[in-house]
This record gives C-alpha cells, structure tokens and sequence, in this order.
C-alpha cells in the first residue's frame, strides 16, 4: 500500500487524518421517533455474539450486530461475503465527484447507506452517532491504527459502539479474505451461497493463472509504484498484503532499499524513478495518486523501460478483502505477466 497524493513523506499512521470535535451528549439523547435510524435492521443472529479482531480484542453483544458502520472497502468485502441491511453506514472513497460509485465500494449499494466521509480524514461523528452503531469495522495496517478513522475524533467515535480492526499488512492477502469472510459469518452471512462460493472458485483459479503466467513467462520483474507530484513512491512487497502473496504466486516483484518510517515503500525523487530496472509497472489507481495522463508530463515517467514498452496495468493499491474483491486483481496480473517482454 502507498499513501496518497498529498501527504508525501508521512507514515501510514502519521496520515491517519484529523476529526474535529463534536459535541455528543445532545445529540444522543435527541435521536429518536418512529424513523430514528436506531430502528433494528434485519440479519442478525439470534442469541449471544462475539468476535476476536486481530488487536486480539473480543466483542461480546446479546445477539449479533445488525447496525455495522465500515470503511467502504469493507463494507463492499462484508457485502462480497453475503450481507446486506447490516450495513448502514460507511466511510472513506464511496462516490466520485459525478456521483458515480468509486471502484472502492464495489457491489455496495451507495445509495441505501449513510456516507460518513467520502475521501481521508473526513469522519462525521454527528451522523455516526445519529446511527447508533452497534459496530464498527475497519482496516488495521499498523498495531491499533484504526484506517480512516481520524486520530484526532477516535476517542470520541469509539466511545459510540464497539470496533473490529483486521490486520491488512505484513500478512498475504488471503488471510484477511479469511478473516472478513469469518466476521461476516458471525454477522449471519452464508458462506455456502453460490455466490460466495463461486467467487472462491474463481479466486482460486485466478491464482493457478498468475503462477502459470510466470512458469510461461518467467523473470519479469515487476514492480508496485504510485506517483505523486513530487514523488515516486515503491512499494515494499514485505509489507503489502497484495505483493506478498503476488510473490508467493512466483511474481518477482521489485524491492525497494530505502524505506520510509512503517517500512511500506521507498520514495524517490522524480529524478531519481528510473533507480528499479523494472519490466512491467503497477500503477496505484485511486484517485489520490496521479494516473498515466497526468504521469505524462514527468520527463523520468516517460522515459522509464516499462512505460516507453506500454508495460504499465492498473494497481488497486487497498484492494477488497474478499474473494470477488480479489479475483481481477490475480486475472489482471496474469494477462500483464503473460503479455509482458523482458527489458534488459
């Protein structure tokens, strides 16, 4: 994973956006009436509920969760994975500008959720707690660093419902597929609908596609980048959960050196990009991070083996931890593996 565009040089955590205050207490105690969002949804379980996050902390509820607000990646994950009225609310990146669903949200229907903050740092907490959650969940890519939740209204947030974070760094990326899937059984999703099933199917076969890409075509050597006004950042394959398990599929992935505090990626000085022989490029896609029209300008970008060759393909940089979140991704992969030439 890179950060985004505009906070170059800063940690994950160090990027971990700021909240403003929020006075609670009213709030609170004015949320209610027949159409008060704390109306029950549907979904839950009947009886005790309980979850272990990966901080190793237990969520303990009389029955299982019905009113779970995620970031939007997850929330997409929990919906790849079978649930639906559970989820009601989300945030980070859920629509673009035109009002379009961000790739982010995946199958999630955007219109039906409360959309909390729509890009990094935005978290209401007036309308989270207008909510009342009975969950949250979020990504964790470093020890107890909630993703999207503001540092500065954390305490506040979690003081309104409990939290599950999922490890999403330093660990192949089939373990928190695994993981979300677990949570969203306990939530009452069906792991052996046809859907689900279908899209491990397709998880697993995509993968047996990158590593025979690679037999095929072997020695490409790959490298994870985004690039931001003023730098080119490299992706550390021994952190990413994505890479990890690329290069356990056989992908040889390029390493960077020189690595910046949380040891997720190298940045370069745009005079400076060339400094990775690489055959094929993953460009981080999101929004955040400068695509190839905007990359164009950049004497260095164009210069680059991999780009002059048009060896560049499209890197969901936060992947969708769930196996139809993840499928493309691998099938992506292989077809640039496959098509790829070596570069000298």
């Amino acid at each position: 994973m890179l950060p985004s565009s505009s906070s170059p040089r800063l940690s994950r955590r160090g990027l971990l956006a700021a909240g403003g205050g929020v006075a609670l207490t009213a709030l609170l105690a004015a949320c209610g009436g027949s159409d008060d969002p704390a109306k029950p949804a549907a979904g839950g379980s009947a009886g005790p509920w309980s979850f272990t996050d990966d901080r190793q902390r237990k969520v303990d509820a009389p029955a299982a969760p019905t009113r779970v607000v995620a970031f939007t990646g997850v929330a997409a994950a929990l919906v790849d994975f079978g649930l639906d009225s559970q989820l009601v609310g989300v945030f980070g990146e859920t629509t673009r500008t035109d009002g379009s669903r961000d790739p982010q949200a995946g199958d999630l229907d955007v219109d039906r959720v409360t959309v909390l903050g729509n890009v990094w740092g935005e978290f209401n907490v007036e309308k989270y707690a207008a909510l009342r959650p009975e969950l949250l969940v979020t990504h964790m890519y470093d020890p107890d660093a909630l993703w999207y939740v503001p540092d500065e209204s954390r305490d506040k947030i979690l003081q309104l419902a409990p939290s599950v974070a999922i490890t999403t760094a330093r660990t192949p990326m089939t373990r928190p597929i695994e993981r979300y899937a677990e949570l969203a059984r306990s939530l009452g999703a069906d792991l052996s609908a046809t859907k689900v099933t279908e899209a491990k199917a397709r998880f697993e076969a995509a993968a047996e596609q990158v590593r025979a890409a690679v037999k095929a075509n072997p020695g490409i050597r790959v490298m994870a980048s985004s690039g931001s006004p003023d730098l080119f950042y490299v992706s550390n394959p021994k952190v990413s959960t994505d890479l990890m398990y690329f290069a356990e599929l056989g992908v040889e992935i390029v390493v960077p050196t020189k690595l910046e505090s949380g040891d997720y990626f190298e940045a370069l000085s745009w005079e400076n990009a060339g400094k990775f022989p690489a055959d094929l490029i993953l460009l981080d896609n999101r929004s955040t991070a400068l695509q190839p029209k905007d990359l164009a300008a950049k004497p260095t970008w164009a210069q680059l083996p991999a780009v002059r060759a048009n060896q560049v393909t499209p890197w969901d940089a936060v992947p969708r931890f769930s196996y139809a979140g993840a499928a493309p991704l691998l099938e992506s992969l292989a077809t640039a593996i496959r098509s790829a030439k070596r570069l000298g």
